[in-house]
């Protein structure tokens, strides 16, 4: 199947299905008139609406495997940021969502912020609020963001983190605030499917930070850049992405070492809001 052809084949699954196009569009995460252009022609899809779509259908894995593999014929797409925000940042977090519902193993690699699955509702609010929101649409990002997390405690799924030291003490919310957000990194650690692991400011290193990214199972990586967020499909460049995490991982701090760590910076916030 070829690429362009994409849509038109995604409608004559929906309507084989049964399903109308406003349950398929709500279970993909999408607006209405989204999924009619994609079905139209009128817009390209991208491998996450595709996925998306596939799984709001129900269809089998051989078909599902059939329809991704023509959606990864571009290896790289990217999204600018305007057009999430033309989209709407809260549905853009139910997409986010959706993803990592599918996803068994989740690796994230963060030099700028806390993980959104690890934040705490201060922290999202701080985040979120330096992107000119209207009030109503911050509460609702913050409330699909927060949604998202719910995800750390369900079965058979692994989630391994790596967050650089200047993470922790990054002040984007008060240092009373960022205390709380550390009492909450080192509160997640501790779940059994849950790994976060920090790259010192100490530790020699044998790479460059660079930018962000997650890692999908093997299928997908997610990179976040100033101006779009890019999703990168082609196992050669999924590969340089896994080792790049894992050469972080092998400097890291870890377990026991890594609350300590983080505990002692909380402790610092501490001190600094009883002195400020």
């Amino acid at each position: 199947m070829k690429r362009s052809h994409l849509g038109s084949a995604l409608r004559d699954l929906r309507e084989s299905s049964g399903l109308e196009a406003k349950v398929v569009a709500r279970g993909a995460a999408m607006s209405r008139s989204k999924l009619s252009k994609i079905e139209n022609g009128n817009t390209a899809p991208s491998v996450t609406d595709v996925e998306c779509i596939l799984t709001a259908i129900g269809v089998s894995g051989e078909v599902k495997a059939e329809y991704m593999a023509a959606a990864r014929e571009a290896a790289t797409e990217v999204t600018a940021w305007r057009l999430v925000r033309r989209l709407g940042h809260s549905r853009k977090q139910q997409q986010v969502q959706a993803i990592e519902s599918r996803t068994t193993l989740l690796r994230l690699f963060q030099p700028s912020l806390v993980p959104g699955l690890l934040q705490t509702p201060e922290y999202v609010r701080a985040v979120f609020a330096r992107k000119d929101l209207t009030e109503v649409q911050l509460e609702r990002t913050i409330s699909a963001r927060l949604a998202r997390q719910s995800i750390l405690y369900a079965d058979g799924k692994t989630f391994r983190f790596i967050i650089t030291e200047s993470v922790l003490r990054w002040l984007i919310v008060p240092p009373l605030v960022m205390a709380g957000q550390l009492d909450r990194l080192v509160s997640v650690s501790r779940l059994p499917n849950v790994d976060i692991r920090v790259v010192a400011l100490s530790a020699p290193q044998v790479d460059f930070p660079a930018h962000s990214f997650s890692i999908k199972d093997d299928r997908m990586v997610t990179v976040e850049m100033v101006h779009a967020e890019t999703v990168v499909t082609d196992p050669r460049d999924i590969a340089l992405y896994v080792t790049k995490f894992e050469g972080f991982s092998g400097i890291s701090v870890e377990g026991d070492a890594m609350r300590t760590l983080i505990e002692t910076i909380r402790d610092g916030f501490l001190r600094e809001q009883e002195t400020g």
